[in-house]
Formats: C-alpha cells, sequence, structure tokens
C-alpha cells in the first residue's frame, strides 16, 4: 500500500465512521480527558508527558481532541491535528460541550503544516502512525517540528497482537498469523478499493524508526489489564488484557 492509497483510505473511513465511533468509545474518552488506551491508562496519572504547563503540544490523529483540550485546561499551548474532518467536526462539537477551545488543523502526519522546531512535546494515542504506509517518515517529520529537548510520546496497538485475530473472546487467543509478516491489514469495497488499512511493524521495528530520525527511547509501557475493568472495546477485553499486552507505549525524547 502506498501512502496516498493509505492517506485516500483513512480519511474516507475515519470521515464515515466518525459518528459511530464517538457513539460507541466517547463516553471511555470524555470530553476532557487524556486516555491512552483501552486499558484506561490516563495522563493525569501516568505523567508521560512531563509538566505541560507553558509548554507547546502538538496531538497528531487528535480525533475528537479530548486529549487536547485536557492538556489546554493543564496550561499547555495545544494544536489538535487530524487527516479526518469528520474527526474534527466532533472535536468542534467537544468545545461546544465544554467551552474549551484549541485549534483544530486538518493535515496529514507525513506532511505536517507546521516550521521547524516549533513544539515542546507531540502526542497521540493511537493516532496517526498504525495508519501511515512510511511510519518512519512520519517519525522523521515529529522530529522535525520538536525542539532539541522535546518529547514524543506515542501509544499503539501492542505488536504481539498482530499474530491473533482481532476478537475479544476464546477465538482471539489462537495464533493465526506470523508475527514478522509486515503486510497491511486491508479491507476493500466491492471493486477492489481499500476502505480501511492498518500497518503493522515489530517492536525492534518501532525502535529502529525511533533511533534512526534521532530519538532516544526512555520508556516502553505495556499497560496491564487493570483489576475490576470489564469494558470491551473491539479487540480489548479482560479475557485477553490478562494474558498478553494490548498496547505499546512509547516515551521517547530528542537530544
Amino acid at each position: 500500500m502506498t501512502d496516498a492509497e493509505s492517506r485516500r483510505a483513512s480519511r474516507a473511513w475515519w470521515d464515515l465512521d466518525a459518528d459511530e465511533y464517538q457513539a460507541e468509545h466517547g463516553s471511555f474518552l470524555g470530553d476532557l480527558d487524556f486516555v491512552w488506551c483501552p486499558e484506561g491508562v490516563r495522563e493525569a496519572d501516568a505523567g508521560l508527558l512531563g509538566d505541560v504547563r507553558g509548554k507547546r503540544v502538538l496531538e497528531l490523529g487528535a480525533g475528537a481532541a479530548a486529549g487536547s483540550r485536557w492538556l489546554h485546561q493543564q496550561g499547555a499551548e495545544v494544536t489538535a491535528l487530524d487527516l479526518s474532518a469528520g474527526m474534527l467536526r466532533h472535536a468542534r462539537a467537544g468545545e461546544r460541550r465544554t467551552g474549551v477551545r484549541v485549534p483544530l488543523v486538518q493535515a496529514d502526519a507525513l506532511a505536517l503544516p507546521f516550521a521547524d522546531s516549533v513544539f515542546d512535546i507531540v502526542c497521540t494515542a493511537f493516532g496517526a502512525i498504525p495508519f501511515v504506509a512510511d511510519s518512519a517518515a512520519a517519525m522523521r517529520e515529529v522530529a522535525r517540528v520538536l525542539r532539541p529537548g522535546g518529547r514524543w510520546v506515542f501509544s499503539l496497538t501492542h505488536p504481539m497482537r498482530w499474530i491473533f485475530w482481532d476478537e475479544p473472546d476464546e477465538s482471539g487467543l489462537v495464533a493465526r498469523n506470523s508475527y514478522f509478516d509486515r503486510s497491511p491489514y486491508v479491507e476493500t469495497d466491492e471493486d477492489g478499493t481499500p476502505t480501511y488499512l492498518e500497518q503493522h511493524r515489530t517492536l525492534g521495528d518501532r525502535v529502529r524508526e525511533l533511533v534512526a530520525a534521532g530519538f532516544v527511547l526512555h520508556d516502553l509501557i505495556e499497560p496491564e489489564w487493570p483489576e475490576g475493568h470489564e469494558e470491551i472495546w473491539g479487540q480489548w477485553s479482560p479475557l485477553r488484557g490478562r494474558l498478553f499486552p494490548g498496547t505499546a507505549i512509547f516515551v521517547t525524547q530528542l537530544p
């Protein structure tokens, strides 16, 4: 899959799915909260971004921008970016509900419309990185817009989940795919046009992408499934979550 095909499919998918996605997950994500993953890790508790007060922050793949609004409430100067106009429409709706407004930008993570070295922090919770064909280029773009010493923190589906089908029940416990097969997952319409795609990279691939872009990896967090958390989110479930990780969170810094 090329970057152009990935871009077209992702924009169309998230534009069409935005309403359903918010209806299903909006209450879990909240309007003024930064949730890193379906396991429920919150930035308010984890502090992965450090002290954000007075910092310029870019949230990639911000979706409805609940995380950006929360960061704004913590004193950060935040910009929320997403490829999908449908998701940004929900970001506007979130602004109306909360009265908290942040700048919204519709753009591609591979061509960030910002000058060099303008942000102190770039972050994303499951946004952008899994959906671009050339994720190494996305890492370089993040490095370009970060100031020296800037922090880049992102979460995505744990790469080992690629081994299993995306099912929350027992059928999702059987290894069926090769961890080393980097072929993307692609859905197509009846004409064969890609309508949804997601890229797979191993943990080692991600580390090499980061190092090649100039980042230092400070932490790799694999959240454990919390006791008493019974909510199912797609493939994430208590059954699977208690056996193997569903999320990987990379905490990195530009020297």
